[in-house]
């Protein structure tokens, strides 16, 4: 399939920054610089916090307003956690799922991934599943096996009618807020190795038809490389997610 008909997917990730007046005043301040672009969807993970003040912000713009994450469990005695229905009914329409900082400070497990990948889909969220490799990983040169497993055990139990409504994004764990950036052609390398794995896991239609991100510190300068390779569909944004230059990473072929 040409990439043509897989569209971009440009998210940015907030993790623990903005209160709701400046998720407010930061929105307000972007729109303007959104409002144009046709070629890509937008969104913006925001804190538990500012999800209302976001969704309200965003109303009548083309950003769609995404959580960072969520429990697998619809309710119960899980306590400072969110559920896929509360998202839902703030108007959340994607949710990140595994990013490295939940796999490394909170313990989340690939079989946990899996879980909160299905729950999401079940109430009609879209999860951006994230995987990726330590450096030490990269340097032992197991890349490819690291990234296959979390890959088959989070979508294990995916549908292949409902894979197509994963956004997949890799993220490379020792580039993620350290300025490093992997390659563009080591970022195709892996996109395309996560594209393989998904056609041996469903077919190739369907692989082609799934949008995989880069996510280690993609910005305005290097956007426009990363996304000129033909399997990579996007970017998930953090530090320049915080400033309205995260205008200029969607606007990087004007």
């Amino acid at each position: 399939m040409n990439r043509r008909y897989r569209k971009t997917i440009i998210a940015g990730n907030w993790k623990m920054n903005k209160t709701p007046a400046e998720a407010k005043a930061l929105i307000e301040e972007m729109k303007p610089l959104l409002s144009k672009t046709k070629w890509c969807e937008m969104v913006l993970c925001v804190p538990f916090t500012d999800i209302q003040a976001a969704v309200k912000a965003a109303k009548g713009s083309k950003i769609a307003i995404g959580a960072e994450n969520m429990h697998f469990e619809k309710s119960g005695a899980f306590t400072g956690e969110i559920s896929a229905d509360m998202l839902k009914e703030l108007g959340v329409k994607y949710v990140i799922i595994g990013h490295s900082e939940r796999r490394q400070y909170f313990n989340e497990t690939d079989e946990a991934c899996g879980k909160k990948v299905q729950v999401a889909l079940e109430n009609g969220l879209r999860p951006i599943l994230c995987v990726g490799e330590s450096l030490t990983e990269r340097e032992q040169d197991v890349t490819m096996e690291v990234i296959r497993k979390q890959i088959k055990i989070a979508l294990q139990n995916v549908a292949v009618e409902d894979i197509k409504k994963v956004v997949i994004a890799y993220e490379p764990i020792w580039a993620i807020g350290t300025g490093k950036t992997a390659t563009a052609d080591q970022a195709q390398e892996v996109c395309a190795m996560i594209r393989h794995t998904i056609a041996e896991m469903y077919d190739e239609a369907t692989a082609e038809a799934v949008r995989i991100q880069y996510g280690g510190s993609m910005n305005a300068g290097n956007a426009a490389e990363l996304l000129s390779k033909p399997d990579i569909d996007g970017g998930l944004i953090g530090g320049a997610a915080l400033k309205p230059d995260f205008g200029k990473i969607v606007n990087y072929n004007k």
